[in-house]
């Protein structure tokens, strides 16, 4: 079992610090490698670029009432929330299928009907 995660490249998990405005703000985020390449993932698949898939989060984040004390946390969480939700289907494989286009709702209410303890 150990064999596939530590021989994996070890690039995946060296940490890079990437800065971008947030309402006129510089920040800096660090991040494992292998985050920063499933959240570029995702910007592409709705034709924004990483820095701009970020403000989005924060921007709807605070909007929805978060308080993103850790948004670093915040944003690993998203991308393995990404996959996990790739794994069940909910979001295509295809890359081509935009995030914004899938029915939230509709995912969320799948989710809460099946949600036997926090984490699934």
């Amino acid at each position: 079992m150990c064999k596939l995660f530590i021989q994996a490249d070890p690039e995946l998990w060296r940490s890079a610090t990437h800065s971008l405005r947030i309402d006129g703000m510089v920040t800096s985020v660090r991040m494992e490698n292998y985050f920063w390449h499933i959240l570029e993932e995702i910007a592409q698949r709705d034709g924004m670029n990483t820095a701009q898939m970020i403000t989005r989060l924060y921007h709807e984040s605070i909007d929805a009432g978060h308080d993103l004390g850790n948004f670093t946390s915040f944003l690993r969480v998203c991308a393995l929330r990404y996959q996990a939700l790739q794994l069940t289907g909910d979001i295509p494989a295809q890359h081509q299928v935009p995030i914004a286009t899938l029915d939230a709702e509709q995912i969320l209410a799948r989710e809460s009907g099946n949600r036997r303890d926090p984490l699934h």
